[in-house]
């Protein structure tokens, strides 16, 4: 069961790649102006522009632009430029979703052995939920998502299990930023049914996608939180109605909910009604 998106979404509608096509030539050199800065240990700008090839004046504007972003820093003093806290953070946030993906494979391996469904790991952006790594089952029909794929908040297991642990206020303006779109027949396209199928989310710790995006496949998921009790994404198990029957739903929804929560502990993160490790 394929629920590949068919349009790559990290490219315009009328992108038409040409043979010559080449990159952006002020960013390319923007970014070749990071990468030595990142290299050297405070460096000057005619350091920097000769080793980039660039004149002096064309690096500076470069730098400025870089420094204005919070991505190379300039000490007056020395008159040195140095890396930026932001490309800190940009890296942490790599290393972060690095770090999820690798400790939740054991985890996931196991829910797949133990609910005989093939298990996600999705983490969520802002607007929408893009699934990072997968365990088949071994069924001859089984649920497939390439990593990358990406799928709506309201239409997804993972993505009704984070929004239903954020502020309404945050949830109020996802859903006025990508609407409810309707899928299926089961879709739940209207803000009132919406709220209420969070709210039980919220109670029992897990949710259902029950056909809402893919007809005739159901999932059952629960967030994973990280440091500040923030869910950053979602563990799941997906497979065909037949096999994940509603009457299944009451066992393997404890088992996803403990999975998820086994993942958060592992990145040092706890879910806002824990309180924070010590």
């Amino acid at each position: 069961m394929d629920a590949i998106e068919k349009r790559q979404r990290g490219r315009p509608r009328a992108f038409s790649p040409s043979p010559d096509a080449g990159p952006v030539q002020s960013l390319d050199r923007a970014l070749r102006i990071l990468a030595i800065v990142a290299e050297g240990s405070g460096l000057s700008l005619s350091e920097i522009a000769a080793r980039s090839g660039l004149a002096a004046s064309t690096a500076y504007r470069m730098l400025t632009t870089l420094e204005a972003h919070g991505m190379v820093e300039f000490d007056r003093t020395d008159q040195l430029w140095s890396i930026g806290v932001e490309t800190y953070r940009m890296g942490a946030a790599f290393l972060r979703r690095r770090k999820l993906v690798d400790r939740a494979r054991v985890v996931m391996q196991d829910l797949m052995e133990k609910t005989g469904e093939t298990a996600n790991l999705g983490v969520a952006e802002d607007d929408c939920v893009v699934f990072v790594s997968q365990v088949e089952t071994h069924q001859a029909i089984r649920a497939f998502f390439r990593p990358g794929t990406r799928s709506s908040f309201h239409a997804s297991g993972i993505g009704k299990a984070v929004l239903a642990h954020l502020p309404q206020d945050r949830v109020a303006a996802i859903i006025r930023k990508t609407g409810l779109e309707s899928f299926t027949q089961k879709t739940l396209s209207s803000p009132a049914a919406l709220a209420c199928d969070l709210a039980e989310i919220r109670e029992r710790g897990w949710s259902v996608d029950d056909e809402e995006r893919h007809p005739g496949m159901r999932c059952v998921a629960a967030a994973i939180f990280n440091e500040f009790g923030e869910p950053i994404g979602g563990v799941s198990v997906s497979g065909p109605t037949v096999r994940i029957t509603a009457e299944r739903l009451a066992a393997v929804g404890p088992l996803v909910r403990d999975a998820a929560a086994e993942i958060t502990g592992m990145i040092g993160g706890f879910a806002l009604k824990d309180s924070p490790p010590v």
